[in-house]
């Protein structure tokens, strides 16, 4: 019975990992090399060795894609985190929200078919995840950083089948998930050269699976490779960083299997006080739905920062916002 739970649970699709983090998203997702704020603890735990000596971020945000709410396929998703961290330490909270709405016997379903409101029947599931994080990481040589994030997760998945003409991901909302707890680990590395910086983040290094039957979820292994060139931003000079990313694994989506790639840039004012960053992301495997984002970034006072992002893809592509707030020195 074990086996068959195991064997038959879905992975986590891959919307997953791209839906935390307000700088992140603001860049199209190209932060892998660059995570240098507290979100290091999911994005790429070697980053917070490249951050300030502190640092805190209060973040909530939201993404769906498509924008009909009763378009099948369909995903929301819904995050709030906290994390601070030392050039050594972090620690973290991160809920995510995970609505889904499918045809049903099918892991996918084309663009086409979304336009048939008749009555055939669609699969509804609800995720939710709780991460608890404690990262930490070593310098090895002056070029590279490895470090990791131990978590616990609790989590619990829900699934029904219902009425495609009465249904949207409200429905999957009503949805009553029931949780488990397991124990996780991500990996990541950096590489700097002068200014150039290579970073790799390995999610779920140890895949756990939640819950059991057609709710069943997998939290599938994860890798992911960036690099970031930046201008340096001495004393007073203007800071300028362009990433890019790409995901070195397939993941589930609710349009079949995913490879993610993000590129962006973003540009800081020689006082600091005023960011702005852009970009753009989608899939590498045939729906490629690019969406652009930007984001800005505003000193309220030294060192306390406002940070903001919007993702605005076509109606079929991704929509999403997200507000942080950051506190650094």
């Amino acid at each position: 019975m074990a086996l068959g739970v195991v064997v038959s649970a879905r992975t986590v699709r891959a919307q997953v990992h791209e839906t935390v983090g307000t700088r992140a998203q603001g860049m199209g997702g190209a932060f892998t090399a660059v995570a240098d704020d507290a979100t290091a603890t999911w994005w790429n735990p070697a980053g917070l060795a490249a951050g300030a000596y502190f640092n805190l971020i209060l973040e909530a945000g939201s993404q769906r894609e498509p924008v009909d709410d009763k378009a099948v396929p369909g995903w929301r998703g819904g995050s709030r985190g906290f994390a601070v961290a030392y050039p050594a330490l972090g620690l973290s909270y991160y809920r995510l929200r995970i609505s889904e709405i499918e045809s049903a016997g099918s892991t996918a379903s084309d663009a086409a078919s979304r336009q048939d409101q008749g009555a055939a029947p669609v699969r509804v599931r609800l995720r939710i995840l709780n991460q608890f994080g404690a990262t930490v990481g070593q310098s090895i040589g002056a070029h590279l950083v490895v470090a990791s994030t131990v978590k616990l997760v609790r989590a619990g998945g829900a699934a029904d089948v219902r009425d495609r003409a009465t249904t949207s991901l409200d429905t999957a909302d009503d949805l009553n998930p029931q949780a488990e707890m397991h124990a996780g680990l991500d990996l990541g590395a950096m590489a700097k050269f002068r200014i150039v910086t290579l970073g790799l983040m390995v999610r779920n290094a140890t895949e756990s699976t939640f819950g059991d039957g057609d709710a069943a979820f997998r939290l599938a292994r994860h890798a992911r490779a960036g690099i970031a060139v930046s201008s340096g931003g001495g004393q007073g000079a203007t800071q300028i960083t362009v990433a890019a990313d790409a995901d070195l694994t397939r993941t589930d989506g609710v349009w079949g299997e995913e490879r993610r790639f993000g590129a962006g840039a973003e540009v800081w004012a020689p006082s600091r006080r005023f960011g702005i960053r852009g970009g753009i992301g989608g899939n590498l495997i045939d729906r490629v739905s690019p969406a652009p984002s930007g984001g800005v970034s505003v000193a309220i006072r030294p060192g306390t920062y406002v940070d903001a992002h919007v993702t605005r893809g076509s109606d079929e592509a991704r929509r999403g916002w997200g507000v942080a707030f950051r506190v650094t020195f």
